[in-house]
């Protein structure tokens, strides 16, 4: 069948073909040459990248949990979440991703299967390291996306995912305009920096920390386009992997978000091939692990993870 295009869709495929070897950048890996490994202060990589590693152990450790920050953010989030639940017997541990916070490419996308890797391999070296515990990821916004990346491997050492009102936002739930415009953005000016603002969109209601954020120089705030398109790539695989996601997993999500759409988050929850809880709050922004009302949240996070402890055991 002929199909008839608009002469503005023949505009974009002649710009497209007629594009300059101009192409969004990511960051240049290195070879797997040493065993990973788990420091004071970082993961090592198999490829020698040291990503920083914050890490909150309980006294008499009963779960450990795997933090992985959201988008232009780093492990530093984890604060105040790593402390409460240190206190309470889960030992908590957030590294900086590739290309966020200390860790290698600041600012440069590393790519998503890189970025999965890793936390299959801080999970594992976890694993290891706490052989008689359960051991749990949290994944905040795109570490969340991320996260459902990864678990869709059988080999994934976790007893459950938690995730955070993740990024599922992709190239499928797009419309037509927004797809075209970020991928001829990032084709023909991927390092242009993008910061956000005049786009009133609020991630929470605690608003003493988003000007702590502000003036954290490890915190991104103007990003580039490239690195933009690489976690709209990523939303996408995590938006379509849900069906393969077998681990059992806490979905939460805020009724005020304004950055992940609830269209996209109501077509994944009800997609998982395993066991899935979802949660929703009436009082919840997009970053819930730091809203004002983000002890519930934690609290939430904490009984949901006990009852997976009475069903392994």
């Amino acid at each position: 069948m002929i199909r008839f295009c608009s002469r503005w869709q023949i505009g974009l495929v002649l710009l497209a073909l007629a594009l300059p070897a101009c192409a969004p950048r990511q960051q240049t890996l290195g070879p797997a040459f040493r065993m990973p490994a788990i420091s004071a202060d970082s993961s090592i990589m198999e490829d020698a990248a040291r990503l920083p590693m914050r890490q909150w152990v309980a006294e008499k450790p009963q779960a450990v949990l795997v933090a992985v920050h959201g988008f232009n953010d780093y492990s530093r989030a984890f604060e105040e979440t790593g402390n409460w639940f240190a206190q309470r017997g889960v030992s908590v541990y957030a590294y900086d991703q590739r290309g966020f916070g200390l860790a290698p490419g600041h600012g440069l996308w590393a790519g998503d299967d890189v970025m999965v890797q890793d936390l299959k391999t801080i999970v594992s070296l976890l694993r290891t390291r706490h052989p008689a515990l359960p051991v749990f990821v949290l994944g905040s916004s795109m570490g969340g996306a991320v996260t459902i990346a990864a678990a869709v491997d059988d080999a994934f050492a976790a007893d459950g995912i938690v995730l955070a009102a993740p990024a599922v936002w992709g190239w499928t739930s797009m419309n037509l305009f927004y797809k075209s415009t970020l991928w001829l953005s990032a084709h023909l000016v991927p390092q242009l920096s993008l910061t956000g603002e005049g786009l009133e969109r609020w991630p929470t209601d605690n608003i003493e920390m988003l000007r702590t954020m502000a003036t954290d120089p490890l915190v991104i705030k103007e990003t580039r386009l490239d690195t933009v398109y690489g976690l709209v790539g990523l939303m996408d695989r995590a938006y379509l992997a849900v069906e393969n996601v077998a681990i059992p997993t806490l979905y939460l999500y805020g009724a005020k978000d304004q950055i992940v759409p609830r269209e996209p988050t109501q077509k994944v929850v009800g997609r998982f091939a395993g066991n899935a809880t979802y949660v929703e709050y009436e009082q919840g922004w997009h970053m819930l692990l730091r809203d004002v009302q983000r002890e519930t949240v934690w609290q939430d996070i904490l009984q949901w993870m006990d009852r997976q402890g009475e069903v392994n055991h």
